[in-house]
């Protein structure tokens, strides 16, 4: 639904004006500023600068950095996440989860960004008695995990590397990347191969592989990986896997955003 459906005259109510703010972010999948808003809204503009205000203030945007320009907040992406998790969706997500978990013997993921780093919204656990256990709601760093190294490879190139360069690059294991050419350039590679491997950088002894879930956009939405212990892993063993998680992938994608 848009402003242009609405009679000029008719008087749109401020729920539905904070809706179709966050439809046009959403679509853009960039920061904006209310003027940027706008230009697809059509609203006075003191309207515009007061929903968004308004919005702010509930805790639905915040503002990127220090400029003008906005965003949805936790609070909005924990909303957006729990309604796909009460929805018939999450059922066939944790259907596709479970299907890799079957072929791979690992525990999966399904994860997403957030402030704090990548964090574990969904998740099968292996029936090993002996595995790693990050529970769902776990965040874990960017830079040293498959996951995150995933999401960091989607963006645009000059943005991948003003956030890397905002990134603490903090040495977890030996293994961990800290030198920011060393780890733009690894994510380079992941850019263009579509998988991520975490070599026990992120905990001594524990491995790991993601790729990408798209929206229809071809925009990063989430993560999907296997992790688990090295005496039952190897790196090409989860290479090997790679033709699988894609294939689950695309399904997550078809899940999440068909009709």
């Amino acid at each position: 639904m848009s402003v242009d459906k609405f009679d000029a005259n008719e008087r749109i109510p401020t729920n539905l004006r904070m809706i179709l703010i966050m439809e046009v972010i959403a679509k853009a999948g960039i920061p904006l500023s209310p003027t940027e808003i706008n230009r697809e809204l059509g609203l006075p503009k003191q309207t515009i600068h007061r929903v968004c205000n308004t919005m702010i203030e509930e805790g639905l945007l915040v503002r990127d950095g220090a400029g003008n320009r906005l965003r949805p907040s936790r609070r909005t992406r924990e909303i957006a996440t729990g309604i796909l998790t009460a929805s018939r969706f999450h059922i066939i997500r944790r259907q596709i989860l479970q299907s890799v978990a079957d072929e791979v013997g690992e525990t999966v993921n399904f994860v997403m960004p957030e402030d704090d780093g990548m964090n574990y919204v969904d998740r099968i656990e292996t029936d090993w008695s002996f595995r790693v256990q990050l529970p769902v709601g776990s965040h874990v760093p960017f830079h040293c995990t498959a996951s995150g190294k995933v999401f960091l490879s989607c963006l645009p190139s000059a943005k991948r590397k003003k956030m890397v360069n905002a990134l603490n690059l903090e040495q977890l294991t030996s293994n961990t990347i800290t030198d920011i050419d060393q780890l733009l350039s690894e994510l380079k590679q992941i850019s263009k191969q579509g998988f991520a491997i975490d070599n026990e950088e992120f905990m001594d002894g524990m491995v790991a592989i993601a790729v990408p879930v798209f929206d229809p956009e071809l925009r990063y939405h989430a993560s999907l990986a296997f992790h688990g212990p090295i005496m039952r892993l190897s790196i090409e063993g989860m290479t090997a896997k790679f033709d699988l998680l894609q294939k689950a992938s695309h399904k997550l994608s078809e899940t999440l955003f068909g009709e």
